[in-house]
């Protein structure tokens, strides 16, 4: 091969290069990955299933930037120190690769040479960047990052399990992943490869340009092994870390999914002229109230037709004085009344706001359990409820992760009190004795 033929195979096919090294199983798909993380221009989120090779891929790619194009520094994070070792330990396998070096003598006509080699660190005889800095950095997501600036920066699995059980770890890692922004060189790149584990982790949240690859798009596991894994764990942890998808623990109330309103549902339900907005027509709403701290105010508007029960979710994580006015709002464009509100905490007060808005507004004292409420109304009506499209995602997530100790249960919260007020009489209206004024 001439030296113009490297230069292709490492800019056009760098699987090629993948496979030469000793990662037999990188194919066409790893090929397209690699090519973004080498050559793209915006941050990338890369989100595909354990065992499609992802993480080899960014080994491969970190040796080829430190062979071909030198002058840049690049930052790799994981979720710990000792996780970062396995990693630089693989790079600097790729490193002394006989073809790999022999590859870069002819591409960068001089021979290569590691002249920096720790757990966390490496620099070759290529680097000759007035910075000083070292080609490769590799952290933990404990350590420190401040004053340092990288023109690319690689993480690969800092949110995981951990992520999923605890708030505080899912607000560490995203105070993490905001300093890595704050370092990112002018003209820098992000690039992310992992599993998401939580609808509020920096994965959701804070991570750009996301590409999913869930174990039945690759191709890479034979469905015989799909089978096998899925059998191994436990739902949610098959969910998270093949299907990229989250689903609550074992013990959840709630596993199938959410069903959302057609406008052929809205035919069969009311007629031709029907469409999705009209069935909650003459409907009722609810607001779960917060007032502050970690709470979330949820929204919900509802009406039963049949045996099917219709509803429309917010939620956010704000006092309620602040979304007063927009939940009335929603509830004029779907013409639903009143809004039932719980009176035990507040003594009746958000009522009396939405009635001095000029809005319909019943009180109700609340003498159920919020687990018993949920786990009975809730639960009954869950394969017959059908979601207007517009509710919040964070709403159904907050359903389909409740369990008896969730963190937060204000959407299945304002959700039951609904069920239950269809469930008991139907077609009541606010004056109804189950509410009252």
């Amino acid at each position: 091969m001439t030296r113009d033929d490297y230069i292709r195979v490492f800019r056009e096919e760098p699987a090629r290069v993948a496979r030469m090294v000793g990662f037999p199983d990188i194919g066409r798909l790893h090929n397209d990955w690699m090519r973004d993380m080498l050559y793209g221009k915006d941050d990338m989120t890369l989100l595909a299933h354990r065992l499609s090779y992802k993480t080899s891929c960014v080994a491969v790619v970190l040796a080829m930037y430190i062979g071909t194009m030198p002058r840049i520094s690049s930052l790799f994070m994981r979720k710990t120190d000792t996780d970062v070792k396995e990693i630089v330990r693989q790079v600097k396998k790729i490193l002394v690769n006989n073809y790999f070096c022999y590859a870069l003598q002819q591409i960068m006509g001089a021979p290569f040479e590691l002249i920096r080699s720790t757990d966390t660190e490496i620099d070759s005889s290529y680097n000759d960047s007035p910075r000083g800095t070292s080609q490769l950095f590799a952290i933990g997501t404990g350590s420190s990052i401040t004053g340092k600036h990288y023109d690319r920066i690689f993480t690969d699995d800092i949110v995981n399990l951990e992520d999923r059980k605890s708030r505080a770890e899912r607000e560490n890692t995203k105070l993490v992943y905001q300093e890595l922004i704050n370092v990112k060189a002018k003209n820098g790149r992000i690039i992310n490869t992992g599993t998401p584990w939580h609808p509020q982790d920096a994965i959701s949240e804070l991570m750009k340009n996301v590409q999913r690859y869930d174990c039945y798009q690759t191709g890479i596991m034979t469905p015989e092994s799909i089978e096998e894994k899925r059998h191994s764990m436990s739902p949610s942890l098959f969910a998270a870390n093949y299907e990229l998808k989250h689903i609550a623990s074992e013990n959840a109330l709630f596993t199938t999914s959410p069903r959302f309103i057609t406008p052929q549902i809205a035919r069969e339900a009311l007629g031709d002229s029907a469409t999705p907005e009209s069935l909650f027509r003459d409907g009722t709403a609810h607001i779960d109230a917060a007032y502050g701290g970690d709470d979330y105010t949820a929204f919900t508007c509802a009406r039963r037709i049949g045996g099917n029960l219709y509803l429309y979710g917010k939620i956010w994580q704000r006092h309620v004085d602040t979304v007063l006015d927009f939940c009335i709002s929603e509830c004029q464009r779907l013409m639903v009344a009143p809004i039932l509100c719980e009176d035990n905490g507040d003594k009746g007060f958000l009522a009396k706001e939405i009635i001095r808005k000029g809005y319909k507004a019943s009180t109700y004292h609340e003498h159920e359990n919020k687990f018993l409420k949920i786990s009975s109304f809730l639960r009954k009506w869950w394969d017959n409820i059908y979601f207007l499209e517009g509710t919040d995602r964070a709403y159904i997530d907050q359903i389909m992760n409740y369990t008896e100790d969730a963190e937060h249960d204000d959407a299945p919260d304002s959700a039951a009190v609904l069920c239950r007020y269809y469930d008991r009489k139907s077609g009541v209206s606010y004056q109804s004795p189950l509410f009252r004024r």
